[in-house]
């Protein structure tokens, strides 16, 4: 049976293209992304990215026409592929708020959203050269009938197109960060600017993708649940190889097993003194015997981030001096959960941190005088931030604003005590810190991350019961 034509392709729906072509040919059309054809396993009819379906994508543009001022124009431009070198890409990431509008995972595309025409989008346009080194990618088809544009051109024709819809509008708005001279460039859009009718569109989709729907916090918790069973595999890991190096690469490898596309950021392995540095990230180290690991680890399932931390002994036991701070570190943590609720904030359950540790700091004779100024050398971090999307999801939200239900906050005290630090030498080079995913439900809260153990107690059982030398052990009887 001869292959259908473009013409006609073009004018069936999106799905009975799909089933004509695998009844024609015995393969699915490539539209360079996953869809529910070519990856029934991983997605469902209806659903433009895993577990988000098509009227959902349209809902959200919907709400943000809403939230738009009256004749104004948003421009989302997706994020760029950047290069590791002149030939190697680094791994693409979709700019979230393009993702979240559109539900197209691939570089090169503009999208335009207007009261006036909806939304419409400008394709990269493929050449059989491309294709054979990249393989097939999402053009104008693929915008009208997966995306649900309700126009689409090619990006070469956006030169010609969009200069007269932005002379058109009063207000001008686009995600500054990854804005491109495709459009920028254009003479109608720099005296936009010049005359200030330009602002950054993130005022509007951080306020949309603070609150979660439904079918994000399925994902969500997916997320938290890859990354809880990937770290809890990674310290039953910790006593066998103590090493910085391996223990990122063994809880990459348990995220990844479990469905994970990537890390949510690059993992945080800081051993004994290393730990006292906040985001430190180059996990080339040995952990010495009787050192404390801290491990900050997320990963991404479809667009969609976790991120938890736990810090313990690899050798399976702590010392006094590391049980009496791990245990101002977990009261804490407890505490400011249960503060967690529609109503409160960041702020306000920060500033309760500060208080507990402040107290807990004193007590133990870390901090003695001036405590409140010397915290702050000790822990300059935030109580926690909101989460979603990206990893610090809807910076545009205050702290200051009350939780509401769906919103997804972290909770992460902690201490960071460096070897220069002018105080007793016992507590120099600790760090530790316990961080856990908390939802915001009508009642309360939900923690996401609830299932990777924190107590001394159970860490320790876990570590001399079941680590990964106890199996070895076994094996060689």
């Amino acid at each position: 049976m001869k292959i259908l034509s473009r013409k006609l392709l073009h004018q069936l729906s999106f799905k009975q293209a799909i089933r004509r072509c695998t009844y024609s040919t015995g393969k699915v059309s490539d539209f360079g992304q996953p869809t529910s054809a070519s990856h029934p396993q991983l997605m469902k009819e209806g659903e433009i990215t895993p577990g988000i379906a098509t009227k959902e994508y349209i809902s959200r543009r919907k709400r943000l026409l809403e939230l738009l001022p009256e004749n104004s124009l948003a421009i989302i431009a997706a994020a760029p592929v950047k290069m590791m070198t002149d030939v190697v890409p680094y791994t693409f990431q979709q700019d979230a708020d393009y993702l979240y509008l559109t539900g197209c995972q691939q570089p090169g595309g503009v999208a335009v959203l207007s009261h006036e025409c909806g939304l419409c989008m400008f394709m990269p346009e493929p050449k059989p050269h491309d294709a054979v080194w990249q393989g097939q990618i999402a053009g104008v088809d693929a915008a009208l009938e997966m995306f649900k544009a309700e126009e689409a051109y090619p990006v070469s024709k956006l030169d010609k197109i969009l200069p007269n819809m932005i002379k058109r509008s009063s207000k001008l708005f686009h995600n500054k960060l990854t804005a491109t001279p495709t459009y920028t460039d254009l003479e109608t859009f720099q005296n936009a600017a010049h005359v200030g009718k330009v602002s950054d569109l993130s005022i509007f989709t951080h306020e949309l993708r603070w609150v979660k729907s439904p079918s994000e916090l399925k994902l969500m918790k997916e997320s938290a649940a890859i990354a809880c069973q990937a770290l809890l595999q990674t310290m039953l890991h910790s006593k066998t190889y103590p090493h910085e190096g391996m223990l990122s690469a063994k809880v990459e490898y348990e995220c990844r097993m479990r469905g994970a596309q990537r890390m949510a950021f690059n993992p945080v392995v800081g051993g004994g003194p290393n730990a006292s540095v906040i985001h430190y990230s180059r996990n080339d180290q040995k952990i010495k015997d009787g050192d404390l690991v801290l491990m900050d680890v997320g990963c991404e399932l479809h667009g969609y981030c976790s991120d938890l931390t736990r810090t313990w002994p690899p050798c399976g036991s702590f010392s006094s001096i590391q049980e009496e701070l791990y245990d101002l570190i977990l009261q804490t943590n407890k505490e400011c959960i249960r503060l967690c609720r529609p109503g409160a904030s960041i702020r306000q359950i920060h500033n309760y941190s500060v208080e507990l540790l402040c107290k807990g700091l004193k007590e133990i004779g870390i901090l003695k005088r001036d405590a409140f100024r010397l915290y702050h050398q000790l822990n300059p971090t935030s109580i926690g931030h909101y989460l979603g999307m990206d990893v610090h999801d809807s910076s545009m939200i205050s702290y200051d604003c009350p939780l509401k239900p769906g919103v997804v906050i972290t909770i992460e005290p902690g201490i960071y005590v460096p070897s220069s630090f002018d105080g007793s030498e016992r507590y120099q080079g600790t760090g530790i810190r316990i961080e856990d995913e908390v939802l915001i439900t009508e009642t309360g809260c939900e923690v996401l991350t609830g299932s990777m153990p924190k107590e001394i107690k159970h860490i320790e059982s876990l570590l001399n019961n079941y680590s990964y030398t106890k199996g070895m052990e076994a094996a060689t009887v």
